[in-house]
């Protein structure tokens, strides 16, 4: 993998809109343990804030979702339908609500450790992993936590500093293709065109 280079607080200070766009393709480090596990951002939703009914933030601030009220670029942790964990990133500058969620990962680096997270028992290749073990170790907002082993004990983490155990970079890999659909899984606000993925990429959560 090439040099890593975190993402800098002014990255988030934006519309959660081109964050959202601009997250396809960087890079989620997870350091467990002596590991370092490393995953390609493929699929994203951006979620607004005021005025945007399927944002946590929508009916003001609570002890729950205060991260999102908070400095932007900070880990957004939360348990939903009683069985894992979804990770997201602040936006927008310090008192104002806005985020984006993390849905699909594609593994790099620390495949074995994520699929040991997922409690998977792989069918191996003559190369490793076979492709469909691959694709569903990080294809889902759920399953991307559990492969990263990110809980809510990383809420309110800063994710633009390097030496944190979770944190956002930059390869320098050229910016991918784009395209956008409604967010997905949600009852309100669902025509909005808030979901973003790589096209054409194996990894995302849904084609």
């Amino acid at each position: 993998m090439k040099r890593l280079q975190a993402l800098r607080p002014e990255f988030f200070t934006r519309d959660p809109r081109h964050v959202a766009r601009d997250l396809l393709g960087k890079i989620l480090v997870r350091r467990q343990g002596h590991q370092t596990l490393t995953a390609r951002i493929v699929e994203t939703e951006a979620y607004l804030g005021k005025g945007d009914p399927a944002a946590h933030s929508a009916s003001g601030r609570t002890p729950r979702n205060a991260v999102l009220f908070g400095p932007p670029g900070c880990a957004y942790v939360y348990f939903i339908y009683g069985n894992h964990y979804c990770l997201n990133v602040s936006c927008l500058p310090d008192g104002e609500a806005g985020g984006v969620l993390f849905r699909a990962l594609e593994p790099v680096t620390g495949i074995a450790r994520m699929t040991q997270n997922r409690g998977l028992q792989p069918h191996r290749s003559k190369t490793g992993l076979s492709p469909a073990d691959l694709r569903r170790l990080a294809n889902g907002p759920g399953k991307l936590t559990q492969a990263l082993a990110i809980t809510r004990a990383h809420n309110g983490l800063n994710l633009t500093d390097s030496t944190q155990v979770l944190y956002l970079a930059d390869d320098g890999s050229p910016k991918p293709r784009a395209k956008t659909t409604p967010r997905i899984g949600i009852s309100k606000a669902t025509s909005l065109r808030l979901r973003y993925l790589i096209a054409d990429n194996p990894f995302v959560s849904k084609p």
